[in-house]
């Protein structure tokens, strides 16, 4: 594998536990008497043995007090959506060619799915390969996937993540989503990050609008798919508990 000194790892940490009814911010917040942030730092050690950087904004200093010096920390003093949130560490990435690019609530991604990640990345040499999975419905322990961004294909090439909030009828019945986590091309994510705009529903810089960037560049985009279980994330009680039937 490519020299891993040229690759950066950001972790996307930076939510509030608003919708678990906590305090706490959302990476702090205990699976199994761990912090869901520690499962996905656990992996990353396992699958690169590298000190990922942190994007943190809500009581950051509570998140550093638990994490100490296993991260660096970028602040996203504003919640702006998660590709302002990328934005806040590029200074920490000057010497990268290549990010990976994670979220700190998803705590099932094992080191393999990383690993298997950006050896995809670095084979294909694409700007943007990603985690995609597909359900077969959306009842049961899947049915917190009904919220996630539906892969739009046109003759079997993805052309975009379409968020569930700003998708039509039709694409809310896509079952393949995405899984969440990112491999870039460093140069290309650096110059495409500016020309996102914030005209959703949610008034936010989605960091997934980029993969239709990357389609109307006609750049090739790459997808691995992951075992569902593995792209479980919590942002309610309710799918805390999911989780809990997953973790060993």
């Amino acid at each position: 594998m490519e020299n891993l000194d040229k690759i950066k790892i950001i972790i996307l940490a930076g939510g509030k536990g608003k919708r678990m009814q906590s305090d706490l911010p959302k990476v702090l917040i205990k699976l199994n008497g761990k912090p869901l942030i520690k499962y996905i730092l656990n992996s990353v050690k396992k699958a690169f043995n590298k000190k990922p950087i942190a994007v943190i904004g809500n009581k950051a200093e509570l998140v550093k007090s638990e994490l100490k010096d296993s991260c660096f920390y970028a602040i996203q003093k504003e919640q702006l959506g998660t590709g302002h949130a990328v934005s806040c560490t590029k200074e920490y990435c000057k010497d990268a060619e290549h990010i990976i690019i994670l979220s700190g609530d998803q705590p099932l991604i094992s080191p393999e799915t990383l690993k298997n990640l950006l050896k995809k990345h670095l084979e294909v040499k694409t700007k943007i390969t990603f985690t995609t999975t597909e359900v077969c419905d959306f009842d049961n322990w899947r049915k917190s996937f009904i919220a996630f961004g539906r892969i739009i294909r046109k003759n079997g090439e993805i052309t975009a993540i379409r968020e569930y909030r700003d998708a039509s009828e039709e694409e809310k019945l896509i079952k393949e989503v995405n899984a969440g986590s990112y491999a870039f091309d460093a140069k290309w994510l650096w110059k495409n990050l500016e020309k996102i705009n914030n005209k959703n529903i949610q008034n936010e810089y989605y960091l997934t609008d980029l993969l239709h960037i990357a389609s109307l560049e006609k750049e090739k985009i790459e997808a691995i798919q992951i075992e569902s279980h593995e792209a479980l994330g919590a942002n309610t009680k309710e799918e805390l508990e999911i989780l809990e039937e997953f973790v060993i």
